[in-house]
C-alpha cells in the first residue's frame, strides 16, 4: 500500500531572530517536506501545544526544537511540562541551545530531552547542525504518528 508524502510538523521554540531565520532557511532546503512553526517564548510554545489563547487550530508537532534560554517560561520548564503531559510526552524534543554547561545538559536529560545540541557560533556550522537534525529525525528515525 502506498501512502502519500507526509509533511513533518516542526515547532521551533526560539527567541533569537537570527537563529529563527537560519533554521527557516535550512528547513526550506530539507529533503523531507515540512511546516516550520515558530514560538518566540515558552508561554507561546505552551499555548501552541495545548491549543489555547489563539492557537486552538494549531497542528500537533512531530518534532520540537527547544532553546533553553527563553523569555517568560524558560526552556527547562517547557520541557518538563511537555514530558509530564500524557498527550505530549511522545513528541521528540531536541534541545538546541547556546549553553554548554554540564548542569543544563544533565537537567535536560533528566527532564527526558531526546537529545541536546549546543548551537554553533558560525552561521555555516549552525546550518549544518540543522541539516543533520533534519536528516536524523526526518529520514532515519521512525516517529510516532499523532493519532497513535
Amino acid at each position: 500500500m502506498t501512502q502519500g508524502v507526509r509533511i513533518a510538523e516542526i515547532l521551533l521554540v526560539e527567541d533569537n531572530e537570527g537563529d529563527i531565520e537560519l533554521t527557516r532557511v535550512a528547513f526550506e532546503d530539507a529533503i523531507f517536506r515540512n511546516n516550520l512553526h515558530i514560538a518566540e517564548d515558552g508561554d507561546i510554545a505552551l499555548d501552541y501545544l495545548f491549543k489555547r489563547n489563539g492557537y486552538e487550530g494549531a497542528v500537533a508537532p512531530d518534532i520540537i526544537l527547544l532553546d533553553l534560554n527563553l523569555p517568560s517560561t524558560d526552556g527547562k520548564e517547557v520541557l518538563e511540562i511537555i514530558k509530564t503531559d500524557p498527550l505530549l510526552r511522545r513528541i521528540p524534543v531536541i534541545v538546541l541551545t547556546s549553553s554548554e554547561a554540564d548542569k543544563d545538559v544533565f537537567e535536560s536529560y533528566d527532564l527526558h530531552a531526546n537529545c541536546y545540541i549546543v548551537k554553533p557560533v558560525s552561521a555555516s556550522k549552525f546550518m549544518k547542525v540543522v541539516k543533520d537534525v533534519e536528516i536524523f529525525w526526518g529520514d532515519i528515525v521512525c516517529l510516532p504518528t499523532s493519532n497513535g
